[in-house]
Parts: structure tokens; sequence; C-alpha cells
């Protein structure tokens, strides 16, 4: 996570931990039997390379039935396999929230490197996702019209889960984000992380607080915790955010308790409103 590799703020992250600013309620998992996956490799033309994806089946669910799909993009340093914390994509589909099942749904998800899912040269990961990820999802029956799609992800995944629902939002129908990796300044995102943007246009283009009003209509859910280092570009966010938004700002710091808290509430959120649309086809 991006905590750890840019080394954010260590010396407040050691505080947080030793005074229980980062302690949250470890969540009791219930799972139901899991459902079956799918996983391999495919040449993205986006990207130009070579990329590993899993799809991931509800229990009682299995490849060629129509489902809503969620796609989950992956934080920095992550693949395919680690999109989540504390729990796999088909546990995730197999998760008891509130003592009952999860909606059906699939999860999609695919390597989209350390690019914040937005173009860079020679390599587009969210060209990656709408152009290739998700057409081959439909060609199995998943997130096909009218059972349209939502996006899911953790730090640089749920800035990415954001910005693709703002630059696609006939495509995306609803989002979660768990604490999204939102700088508030080019100036910030590049002393943190230089590969992040390659330009304060591109920064400007891809700011996640600066577009949220392309989410109206879109139902969105943001979460983080009030010592995450991205607090403060969260809480720009959140000003922005349609009125309508789901926002939980509470105790927590940008690791991977907080995460696994906010994993139920956010499929919860999500299959609920997939369910919806599922339910007027």
């Amino acid at each position: 996570m991006e905590l750890v590799a840019h080394d954010i703020l260590p010396g407040k992250h050691l505080l947080d931990e030793l005074d229980g600013a980062c302690s949250v309620p470890t969540p009791k998992l219930r799972f139901s039997a899991l459902g079956p996956k799918t996983s391999g490799h495919f040449f993205s033309r986006a990207r130009n390379r070579t990329v590993g994806y899993t799809i991931a089946y509800p229990p009682s669910y299995r490849r060629g039935d129509e489902l809503p799909l969620v796609v989950l993009l992956h934080a920095l340093d992550g693949a395919n396999t680690r999109g989540l914390a504390g729990m796999t994509a088909q546990q995730a589909l197999a998760l008891h929230v509130n003592d009952r099942p999860l909606p059906a749904m699939a999860i999609a998800t695919a390597d989209g490197g350390n690019g914040y899912w937005h173009a860079h040269p020679g390599d587009d990961p969210m060209a990656m996702i709408t152009n290739e990820l998700i057409p081959m999802c439909r060609a199995l029956g998943l997130g096909r019209a009218p059972q349209r799609i939502g996006t899911l992800g953790i730090s640089m995944g749920g800035y990415g889960a954001l910005l693709i629902a703002e630059k696609h939002p006939h495509l995306i129908s609803a989002v979660a984000a768990i604490s999204p990796a939102i700088w508030t300044t080019y100036q910030q995102a590049r002393a943190a992380d230089a590969g992040a943007y390659t330009s304060a246009a591109d920064f400007a283009s891809n700011n996640a607080a600066t577009h949220a009003s392309a989410l109206k209509g879109i139902p969105t859910r943001v979460a983080s915790g009030n010592d995450d280092p991205f607090f403060p570009g969260v809480q720009t966010l959140v000003k922005a955010l349609p009125q309508d938004a789901v926002v939980d700002l509470s105790n927590g710091c940008h690791t991977g308790p907080f995460f696994l808290a906010q994993e139920p509430q956010s499929l919860e959120f999500l299959g609920r409103h997939l369910a919806r649309i599922r339910a007027r086809a």
C-alpha cells in the first residue's frame, strides 16, 4: 500500500499505532462455501503487456451464469490476486454481512500496475479495464446490460474505482472506495510518488475530487480513517461528492485492519445497489 511503499509520515504512523488511533474493531467474518474462480492471462493492447486476471463467482453459481459484476482495482504494488485485505475475491462473494449472504454478483480483477489506473505513455490501465476486461466478462454473461457494473478498491484502487466511474458514468452504476489515495495538489502527489502523474495537467485531468460531480446519480460509498495520511484529500473529495453519497469517516489509519473492517459494508453496499438494478431488468 502507498503508506508503506512511500514511507508517508513514518513517525506519525508509529505514534498513531502506539496511542491507539489505528485501532478498529475486527469484524467477525462468516463465509458460505466458496464459489468457483477462473484465473489466467491475456495480452493487453492498452497496457502493451500480458496481464493476469481473476474472475470469482458467488456460491452456487458457475461460469456462464449471468450476474452483476464488480470490478476490483488493486492498490499500489498489488495484483489480480491481492485486491482485498484479509480475504480473497472468492471469500468476499461468500461473505455474510449482518448474518445474511450478499446478493449474488461476480468479481473481476486484473493487473493494473502502479500507474494509478489512468493513462500513462505506453500504459493505459483504465482502458485495459473498460475496453478489454469488461468486454471479456460481458462475453461470459457478467455485467451484461441491463445488469451494469460496480467498482471497488482500496487505496490506489479506491482512487481508481472513483476515477473510472467519473470518466465512464454510463458504464459504472455503483462505487465503493476504501481509504482512497487522493492528494490535494500535484506537488504533494509528486513528492510522494513521482510516477503517479506525468505533469500538473495530468493531475488536474485525473483529480478524483475535482471531477466528483460526475458521480451524480451513481450510488457512491467512501470510507477513510481520520488518521489516514490521505485524509485531507478525502475531505476535499467528500465536499465535492453528490449529497446522497454514503461517507464513513471514522477512527483508523491507512492500514489493513481499517481496510478489512470496511470491506463487508462496502461489499454489501455494492451488492444491494447492483441487485436493485438486476431486479428491474
